[in-house]
């Protein structure tokens, strides 16, 4: 028998030092551990986790993801089993960035840990509370983003590395400046491609559209609609074009396809008559608990309560970190008595 296969042991401890000695072999873009930014506070190194496997782990067991599970996606409060959760969703989306991590030689750990992080910020009723909460902001801007960010540091403070944090805020293609890590521009790309296709799904199973319905425009260059194969189709344009121009990009003519995909999305489904409807009675929802707790802020739980906050940024932090059951529920207390005929 080989004397070097007699010799392996069948486990051994593999330590910090060893699992970031394994990083030397990504790709020049990948963000190595040791070479992270570092957190606001400065730790003692774990014996086994890198700095970016820490991260992860404090999101998995936050109270802030676990909220995740009750959150819209898109469809408020839906009574199938199937439909996507803001949970569901940011599984998905760590899978497709992992994928892309994984094929482009990037830091696999950190992407997961932004992924698993960036909504975590999300309000109750998705944009919608996102756009009813904006209204009471300076600007009329606010943004689960930042808000994810706030949450980390402030409220449920967990002392996340810069890179994760930076992945966080820069997730959603609208803020500027873009994520400074090629795992935060895998994030970007992972979140439109898994929302467009489990949202279309979601729509077809909702009988809000059918597949036959997508534009030919669309179609011809992603083919028939199959959620798995388009989210392949889209995986590979992100990782050739990426190879390609050394950095985390797409396919033009991809890109273009999702663009109208997205284009046709918010005109047959995220905008239809009834889900304008429905978001009306959200951001009602939303508004009266915001003016009750600005009248009464000794109702918000000393747990959620940041005391030396501006009493608004109470309340706002208070509401966005509901979720959708949690905001219906407190709503139906205050608003609607039980006993009344």
């Amino acid at each position: 028998m080989n004397t070097a296969v007699e010799n392996l042991q069948p486990l051994r401890r593999v330590t910090r030092e060893a699992r970031e000695a394994r990083e030397a072999m990504l790709s020049p873009l990948a963000t190595r551990s040791t070479e992270s930014r570092g957190r606001a506070r400065r730790e003692t190194p774990d014996p086994y986790r890198t700095e970016f496997e820490r991260d992860r782990d404090r999101v998995l067991h936050s109270k802030a993801f676990r909220r995740l599970k009750h959150k819209t996606q898109v469809f408020i409060n839906p009574e199938g089993d199937h439909f996507v959760t803001r949970m569901s969703h940011t599984l998905q989306v760590t899978q497709v960035a992992r994928a892309l991590a994984v094929a482009l030689g990037l830091n696999e750990v950190l992407t997961e840990a932004i992924c698993l992080a960036h909504d975590c910020g999300h309000t109750p009723f998705g944009h919608t509370g996102e756009a009813a909460l904006a209204e009471y902001v300076d600007g009329g801007a606010w943004l689960h983003s930042e808000q994810g960010v706030r949450l980390f540091e402030v409220l449920e403070p967990c002392n996340l590395t810069w890179e994760v944090l930076d992945g966080v805020r820069a997730h959603t293609w609208r803020v500027k400046p873009p994520p400074h890590t090629a795992e935060g521009w895998a994030c970007r790309f992972a979140d439109r491609i898994a929302y467009l296709n489990h949202d279309l799904q979601d729509a077809i199973r909702a009988g809000v559209i059918t597949a036959a319905d997508v534009p030919g425009e669309i179609t011809g260059i992603l083919g028939p609609f199959s959620g798995g194969v388009w989210i392949n189709t889209m995986i590979e344009a992100v990782i050739e074009e990426s190879c390609r121009r050394g950095k985390v990009t797409m396919n033009a003519d991809v890109l273009l396809a999702m663009k109208h995909f997205r284009e046709f999305m918010f005109e047959r489904v995220y905008l239809r008559p009834e889900a304008v409807a429905q978001a009306r009675r959200a951001t009602g929802v939303i508004h009266q608990l915001v003016e009750h707790l600005l009248a009464h802020p000794d109702q918000i739980p000393d747990s959620y309560r940041i005391a030396d906050a501006e009493p608004l940024t109470q309340v706002l932090d208070y509401v966005a970190g509901m979720t959708d059951r949690y905001a219906l529920s407190l709503h139906d207390r205050l608003f609607r008595p039980r006993g009344l005929v």
